[in-house]
C-alpha cells in the first residue's frame, strides 16, 4: 500500500496538518512510519477522515467519532447511536424551525411595537421560562397567532 507523507494527507483531504497531528494523538488516525521528519500514512487515512468529517458534521464528538473506529480497517458503527443522533438532529430542527418562525413572524408583525404583538409577548415569556434558549426541559415555541 502507498504511503502519503503529512502534507499529501493535507492537500488531499484538506484537514490542516495540525488536525492531523492532533488526531494521531487522539487515536482517531495512525501513522505508519516517518520520512525524515514527516510522517507517512497510508491511503486508507484518506477514507478515516472522511469519516470523521462525516461524524463532526452530523454532531459527533471525537470521543464518540473515536468509538467508530474499530481496531482493524473497518468502522464500527453503532446503529443505535446513529437513530439517537437523528432524533436529536430532529429536535434541534424542530426548535430552529420554530425560532425561524418567530423571527419572520417578529420582522413582519403588523403591531406598531413588538411588545403589543401577542405573539411576540408568548415568545418572550418562553424565553424567560426556558423553554427556547435550551434553560428547561421544554424546547418547543408557543404556537404563533
Amino acid at each position: 500500500m502507498e504511503n502519503l507523507d503529512i502534507s499529501e494527507v493535507a492537500r488531499q483531504s484538506g484537514v490542516p496538518a495540525s488536525t492531523l497531528r492532533f488526531y494521531e494523538e487522539k487515536g482517531l488516525i495512525a501513522s505508519t512510519g516517518r520520512r525524515g521528519l514527516r510522517r507517512l500514512f497510508d491511503t486508507g487515512v484518506l477514507d478515516r477522515l472522511a469519516l470523521i468529517a462525516l461524524g463532526r458534521a452530523a454532531g459527533f464528538s471525537l470521543e464518540e467519532i473515536a468509538l467508530m473506529f474499530a481496531p482493524g480497517d473497518r468502522p464500527h458503527i453503532d446503529r443505535q447511536m446513529l437513530a439517537d443522533k437523528a432524533e436529536e438532529l430532529d429536535r434541534t430542527i424542530r426548535k430552529l424551525s420554530a425560532m425561524r418562525d418567530g423571527l419572520r413572524h417578529a420582522a413582519a408583525c403588523p403591531k406598531p411595537t413588538h411588545m403589543e404583538c401577542p405573539t411576540f409577548q408568548r415568545f418572550l415569556r418562553a424565553a424567560a421560562s426556558g423553554a427556547i434558549g435550551g434553560r428547561g426541559k421544554r424546547n418547543l415555541l408557543p404556537p404563533r397567532d
